[in-house]
């Protein structure tokens, strides 16, 4: 197995998402096909959905202004420390972050207000924002 020793790429969506929670026995919302982005997690305590703030399901409770780092994948499962040189540096610089993991890649979401703070952690930390 190997270990991240390199540059991370990164990019950033211009669009803004939220962070949802419905009841477990919650029915799987319908969600636009034209949004570049969402998930849907069910767990037995809850239904979460990550997705764009317009689609944001009624009666959620519901977690606003989340912007998107994207980590430019795909990775290799053996590879080791992606999240981890990515989240130390976010986390010293004291942003939040929700992270969802994708078969190709990670996306990490943090408040619109941190953004700034975030990129220049990741670029301080070695990592490359690109358009």
């Amino acid at each position: 197995m190997t270990s991240v020793e390199h540059q991370v790429v990164f990019s950033v969506s211009d669009e803004k998402y939220c962070v949802a929670k419905l009841p477990p026995n919650t029915p799987l919302p319908c969600l636009e096909q034209g949004s570049s982005f969402f998930s849907v997690t069910r767990t037995e305590e809850e239904l979460s959905l990550v997705c764009a703030e317009s689609l944001a399901p009624a009666g959620a409770e519901i977690e606003r202004n989340w912007r998107s780092i994207k980590v430019q994948g795909p990775f290799q499962f053996s590879l080791k420390g992606v999240l981890l040189s990515l989240l130390s540096p976010l986390s010293e610089a004291n942003v939040a972050v929700f992270a969802v993991s994708t078969y190709d890649t990670d996306y990490l979401f943090v408040k619109q207000r941190d953004l700034a703070c975030a990129i220049q952690a990741l670029e301080e930390a070695g990592h490359r924002l690109t358009a």
